[in-house]
């Protein structure tokens, strides 16, 4: 594991400066393993952050989760979910929304997930961001994978010591 697959930090730590309000919203399906690493990471903040933070399961569905969004008015939404990014599982990136509309169909969500971006930065008037991790194992099961549990555990860890 080496130090570069971690570099969101710097990054995210830079994107959630100034901060009031942030929704973390854990994107993903409890029955096909890495994939469920947003909402993971959404359960193991639950009861450790400020009443200035709001965790969301959207599971598989974020789009039932926008007007709800949208009215918690936040300054931030951190969407967190499992992509394939072509990279090595467990990696980490951090991508704006707007990269979303050039990145491959990445997403086993109904609404695509472009046109989630698009209405809650435009509705909640919030600056939004993807945070996602290369999954590992995606078939039919439960439970992460180690290398992505450990990448989710760091991403906790470190919102810990971050958000506001």
């Amino acid at each position: 594991m080496g130090e570069t697959q971690f570099g969101f930090e710097e990054e995210l730590k830079n994107w959630l400066s100034g901060a009031k309000t942030v929704v973390v919203a854990g994107i993903g399906n409890d029955i096909r393993m890495d994939d469920f690493v947003g909402v993971k990471i959404v359960q193991d903040l639950q009861g450790k952050v400020s009443s200035k933070v709001h965790l969301i399961e959207c599971e598989t569905v974020p789009e039932s989760f926008m007007d709800e969004i949208v009215e918690l008015k936040p300054s931030h939404v951190l969407l967190v979910d499992a992509a394939l990014l072509g990279l090595n599982p467990g990696e980490i990136r951090l991508y704006d929304s707007a990269k979303v509309v050039n990145m491959p169909t990445i997403s086993t969500h109904m609404l695509p997930l472009r046109m989630f971006c698009d209405y809650i930065t435009q509705m909640a008037q919030a600056k939004l961001t993807l945070l996602l991790v290369e999954p590992k194992e995606t078939d039919f099961g439960e439970g992460l994978s180690d290398v992505v549990a450990e990448s989710a555990g760091r991403i906790v860890d470190f919102l810990l010591k971050t958000l506001p």
